[in-house]
């Protein structure tokens, strides 16, 4: 058995900024176990620009945002595993785990942060009807192999989903000399960021159809084809509208899945909606000692906020293994109102001193929206913006002071106003 005071599982973005930040509260002992072969998770196959130009103020690859921290890291004694998988974490906090070198190992924890990030939903998550033919992918396994491998999955290309990686993909194919023939998106809007359906998309003459998906797949060996078809409103296909598309590569983008498997696995309670633990304002999940930040907490579109979001939970780890936590917790659960999905974190200390802020999704697009949020049936404030859409997050602040007027029996609530 090895003892350390932090256990961070995941190396990527999350992992290393909720390292970083604990030990510059002060933890002695802290270790990262990474299973990739090394450090920025996946970072590493991004290679296009607009990382960092919220936390750094500047324009960054993604293999540069990544090198900022693993620089910091290395110059730190902070001990990292790669090559590692963490097999289990048991109720007190000793993290399995099993690499080649070391064999199995269990390491005892007085904290551990989950960073784990997530997966790409694959095409046995959706009903569509084909062979399973070769050329048939996810956006984000294209992306390794155009990025880091060096191979073209295709020629001639049909993207289904309009996630970021989606429409990054259907851009990097066409600077590779592939025909993007289409992006298609079940939804009526895209789940993308605005900027990218303008770079990736506009900017390169690629078509975008809303309320179509692909209902079928040609080709035995290798695809040769798609139809696609627009859907109604219940997202079911409209008999009349399918079209036949040639193509020798179908990727997809149509979700990311929060890896909570670990997280399942030692009973710590998820939320439905962003499928990621339930967490308070300083990430810490419904086990005691244990903590959660990134993508495996709930889905972001900016890695900025990523590491924004696990420096809470590096700091959440710290007071709570320096014995820095406020003694008595009284929780209020913020509400989601009219056209706000979900909100992180789900339940929020009273005693906290500091302001806490609150990330959400809305559920469509809105052109002229005000968010307005209540406490206790008052207007803390009512946020007036042009357009919100449910690929970009959205926060609020809820200040110390208000904080400080609520009691155990005080609702909180934001919602939606157009």
């Amino acid at each position: 058995m090895i003892n350390y005071d932090l256990v961070v599982v995941g190396g990527g973005p999350a992992g290393m900024a909720a390292a970083l930040k604990a030990k510059e509260e002060g933890v002695e002992k802290i270790i990262i176990l990474e299973r990739a072969e090394t450090l920025g998770g996946i970072l590493e196959q991004c290679i296009h620009t607009g990382f960092g130009l919220h936390y750094f103020g500047e324009e960054l690859s993604g293999p540069e945002y990544a090198e900022k921290f693993i620089v910091q890291v290395e110059a730190s004694d902070i001990d990292v595993k790669c090559d590692t998988m963490v097999l289990d974490i048991s109720d007190d906090n000793v993290v399995t785990a099993v690499n080649k070198t070391d064999g199995l190992v269990k390491i005892q924890a007085k904290a551990i942060v989950l960073a784990m990030g997530c997966r790409e939903r694959p095409r046995g998550a959706l009903e569509m009807a084909g062979t399973r033919a070769s050329g048939i992918m996810t956006a984000g396994t294209a992306q390794k192999y155009v990025n880091l491998d060096g191979y073209m999955p295709g020629k001639k290309v049909v993207i289904l989903g309009s996630g970021d990686i989606g429409l990054i993909m259907a851009r990097r194919m066409t600077l590779e000399g592939a025909e993007v023939k289409v992006v298609c998106e079940i939804m009526p809007y895209s789940g993308g960021l605005t900027r990218n359906i303008v770079q990736c998309l506009d900017d390169f003459g690629i078509p975008l159809r809303l309320s179509t998906t692909v209902i079928k797949t040609h080709g035995r060996e290798r695809l040769e084809g798609v139809t696609i078809a627009k859907v109604d409103d219940r997202l079911q296909p409209i008999p009349g509208t399918e079209e036949y598309i040639e193509c020798d590569t179908l990727m997809l983008s149509v979700g990311l899945i929060p890896e909570n498997e670990l997280t399942k696995n030692v009973g710590i309670p998820l939320d439905r909606v962003t499928n990621g633990a339930v967490v308070d304002e300083m990430r810490q999940t419904g086990h005691k000692g244990i903590f959660a930040c990134g993508n495996v907490l709930h889905v972001h579109d900016l890695v900025d906020y990523v590491t924004l979001e696990a420096q809470l939970a590096g700091k959440g780890a710290a007071d709570y293994i320096l014995g820095r936590t406020p003694g008595e917790a009284i929780y209020v659960a913020p509400q989601t109102g009219n056209g706000v999905r979900y909100i992180v974190p789900q339940k929020i200390n009273i005693k906290n001193p500091n302001d806490v802020k609150l990330y959400f999704r809305v559920g469509k697009i809105y052109k002229n929206a005000r968010v307005v949020v209540e406490c206790d049936g008052n207007v803390l404030s009512s946020k007036k913006k042009v357009k919100l859409a449910p690929g970009e997050m959205e926060n609020v602040v809820i200040s110390a002071d208000v904080l400080a007027s609520m009691n155990d029996n005080s609702t909180l609530s934001v919602r939606v106003e157009e």
